[in-house]
């Protein structure tokens, strides 16, 4: 089982996460509805796009005073 899991992972890294993905976005939709798993998956976003900033060492700070400027 563990050489499957690393198989897939090596070989079809992109379609084991679009299966994943699928799959938990599916059990929300079922569990939670679509409002509330659209707002999990926008808030989700949110974070991810935070988070990638701070990874590339773009300043916190900075990404609010751009995001305030353009409003």
């Amino acid at each position: 089982m563990d050489s499957l899991i690393n198989w897939l992972w090596q070989e079809h890294r992109g379609k084991t996460v679009g299966v994943i993905l699928g799959l938990v976005a599916s059990i929300l939709f079922v569990t939670l509805g679509f409002w509330r798993t659209i707002f999990i998956i926008i808030c989700l976003s949110i974070g991810y796009y935070i988070g990638k900033r701070v990874d590339e060492h773009h300043s916190f700070n900075n990404w609010l005073e751009t995001f305030k400027n353009q409003r």
